[in-house]
């Protein structure tokens, strides 16, 4: 699929992620020849710009990818079992966002900077990452292959756009109320989301840990291929906007210290090294939010393992978290990856 232009489907244009994946293939100039838009019924007949154009979302319908290159999926899990099988009859590629996928060992589940080789053994279907995994692993993979992790502790702080729109608004509805003195109302969330932390993202499972924070480890095993990774995690949303933030205490196989570490971390595409805390120099999500690359700082010894290391890491889960990175998984389908930042 080299040096050609393409014609890209995106299904779930109108969604926040389909929104960042309209602007990062611009901003990238990925070589779109034709751009296709799909939703739902409700949301055809809108008009998305791209280049400086109108293009006019159609609805999703399973004959609508006739003609398409890739097709990049960020619409639900349901939604990707049911249309993903009919993109691909049709001779598309999918790059899908959800859920659906990621698990099956037929799929490749890719970060371009960790496992871009895996792209080539797709069926036609490549799944992009939890959106906390992908931007953990950026800082936790260089380390990795420096040297050798075991397992991991970490918490996440989630931003609430992770969730969706209305949960933007719920969070902007419920400061101005909590500011105004008027009763709180909740919609999206179990408890009040501002000023406050809730430990509780994604359903619970009977071991009480939830899908989300099992899926550092069990997505984590397959992109870097390591079968014997371990990862306790509590993840955590948070009363922000956008962009996650994950701390992560870290066990190595061989002897670690703070300035191998930087060194390599220093050389990792698509990461930044924030690390200055005397001077107030570290990750936040205020500083990360639109930005490709990810964040890494407060690196210390972790004093409770034998060769362990502490970070903290933030990136923008709609950019590297999900629409960067299935803009970057087409680049390696078009032959134009190159790790550049």
């Amino acid at each position: 699929m080299k040096h050609r232009q393409y014609h890209v489907a995106i299904v779930g244009a109108t969604g926040a992620v389909g929104i960042e994946m309209i602007a990062t293939l611009e901003k990238r100039r990925f070589p779109v020849g034709k751009l296709t838009l799909l939703a739902s019924a409700r949301s055809a007949g809108k008009a998305l710009k791209f280049r400086g154009r109108p293009v006019v979302v159609r609805e999703l319908t399973k004959d609508a990818f006739i003609g398409v290159d890739i097709a990049l999926f960020s619409a639900g899990g349901s939604i990707s079992k049911e249309y993903a099988p009919a993109a691909v009859d049709a001779g598309a590629v999918v790059v899908d966002n959800s859920s659906a996928f990621r698990m099956d060992p037929s799929v490749p589940l890719v970060v371009p900077e960790i496992n871009a080789a895996d792209v080539r053994h797709h069926g036609g279907i490549i799944a992009n990452p939890n959106c906390t995994t992908a931007i953990t692993l950026m800082a936790l993979h260089p380390l990795h292959r420096a040297f050798g992790v075991t397992r991991i502790f970490a918490s996440s702080y989630q931003a609430v756009s992770g969730t969706g729109a209305k949960a933007i608004e719920e969070l902007e509805r419920q400061v101005s109320q909590t500011v105004r003195g008027k009763p709180i109302t909740k919609e999206v969330y179990p408890h009040q989301i501002a000023f406050n932390v809730l430990p509780h993202v994604d359903s619970f499972l009977p071991d009480g840990y939830t899908n989300e924070e099992m899926k550092m480890q069990n997505e984590g095993r397959k992109i870097m291929g390591l079968p014997a990774f371990r990862a306790s995690v509590t993840c955590v949303r948070v009363p922000v906007f956008r962009a996650h933030s994950i701390a992560v205490s870290a066990e190595f196989k061989k002897p670690v210290s703070v300035s191998a570490a930087l060194k390599v971390l220093k050389r990792a595409p698509g990461l930044d090294v924030v690390d200055a805390p005397s001077s107030a120099r570290y990750p936040m999500p205020l500083n990360v939010a639109g930005k490709y690359n990810c964040e890494v700082g407060r690196l210390r010894m972790d004093c409770a393992m034998k060769n362990g290391l502490c970070f903290w890491v933030a990136g923008d889960q709609l950019l590297k978290g999900a629409a960067l990175n299935a803009v970057q998984i087409a680049e390696v389908l078009a032959g134009r990856w190159k790790n550049r930042t």
